[in-house]
């Protein structure tokens, strides 16, 4: 089959690699209909992370063709989203669906990192470890992009806004309006946000959170800008979707008194500074963390089945699609950002 295969930074291939094969009599084999490049993908795009060659890739969606003995929830034949991370399906955590703190491994497991037996999603096809546990039904009302989405960003989006409690007549600010940040947006006003200010560099992405219903932070010194909005007090809740060293500065600056930070952007620095006199006699929240697509995924089906979150809306975050076999051109064009990309998606396919 076909799949991307990173060897270092600026270095992604579409190689011909082994069919997948189930992994125990738990597993599952999926050929993938859907994959996409998330924002985390352009990390060891980046960065060397001193890992041999291997298949990248965390978001895909797919039909099951072929189970294990020991599968109980799946049929060869479903249509499924692959979740990103990785339950072990047992332990304690795992079973009420925070997979990111499994005390069977000592770190959490997600596709395409690079993991002993654990290939990456953009590719033909996955072989799943407990299926049971780390598939999820896709509903035919549901398409692929809007799967793509629950397999990651928008449970991450979700938890943002959760675990900083947004809540009605709340204002929020969101820092870095990439497809989390976007959905940020879409989440804090499904909780019942009264108002949502958005910061980013680029224009034209501030003008996508406005079609989203924020208001856009235009003004080149954005403390100024927000203080303005805000009457001088700041928003109730900062949610930083890009978690280096400046936003998280200015996360914590933006806050008001007894405010609260979400900050689900990951870095590709080890380390980086924090302002904790500021935080401290602001009496701060802050909330950091990683999204367990199996906690997330059951509230979010909910809210897309209500209507509160458009599905509409989200299938119209990928403003880009192309093949598999143009994945390094795919991976060149979002890193550069061009054409006002936001989400890129691949057809296994072509």
């Amino acid at each position: 089959m076909k799949a991307l295969i990173c060897h270092g930074p600026g270095q992604i291939t579409c190689e011909k690699v082994p069919d997948p094969v189930l992994i125990d009599a738990y597993g599952a084999v999926i050929k993938t209909t859907l994959c996409a490049i998330c924002g985390s993908d352009l990390h060891p795009y980046h960065v060397d992370l001193g890992r041999p060659a291997y298949g990248i890739g965390h978001e895909a969606v797919g039909e099951v063709v072929e189970i294990g003995r020991e599968v109980r929830r799946f049929s060869i034949g479903d249509r499924v989203l692959v979740t990103a991370t990785l339950s072990c399906g047992h332990c304690q955590p795992c079973l009420e669906g925070r997979v990111v703190l499994c005390e069977t491994y000592p770190t959490f497991r997600a596709l395409g990192q690079s993991l002993p037996g654990i290939g990456g999603a953009q590719a033909e096809g996955i072989a799943v470890p407990i299926a049971d546990y780390n598939l999820i039904a896709l509903p035919p009302d549901l398409t692929d992009e809007v799967g793509l989405m629950l397999t990651d960003t928008l449970g991450t989006a979700w938890m943002a806004a959760r675990r900083a409690r947004v809540a009605a007549g709340d204002v929020v600010a969101v820092i870095g309006l990439g497809v989390v940040g976007l959905q940020v947006i879409m989440c804090s006003l499904a909780m019942g946000a009264a108002r949502v200010l958005a910061i980013d560099l680029l224009a034209n992405r501030r003008q996508r959170a406005v079609q989203l219903g924020a208001e856009p932070i235009d003004d080149p010194d954005v403390i100024a800008g927000v203080k303005e909005l805000t009457h001088g007090k700041g928003p109730d809740v900062v949610i930083d979707c890009n978690g280096g060293p400046i936003t998280t500065q200015l996360s914590v600056d933006l806050a008001r008194r007894g405010g609260r930070v979400s900050n689900v952007g990951i870095s590709e620095q080890f380390t980086v500074p924090f302002p904790i006199k500021t935080a401290t006699a602001k009496n701060l929240e802050f909330h950091t963390g990683i999204c367990s697509a199996q906690l997330e995924v059951p509230n979010l089906m909910r809210e897309l089945a209500r209507g509160t979150l458009n599905k509409h809306t989200l299938t119209s975050l990928f403003t880009h699609q192309m093949g598999l076999t143009e994945g390094s051109d795919a991976y060149s064009f979002f890193d550069k950002r061009m054409d006002g990309v936001l989400k890129v998606s691949l057809i296994p396919s072509r």
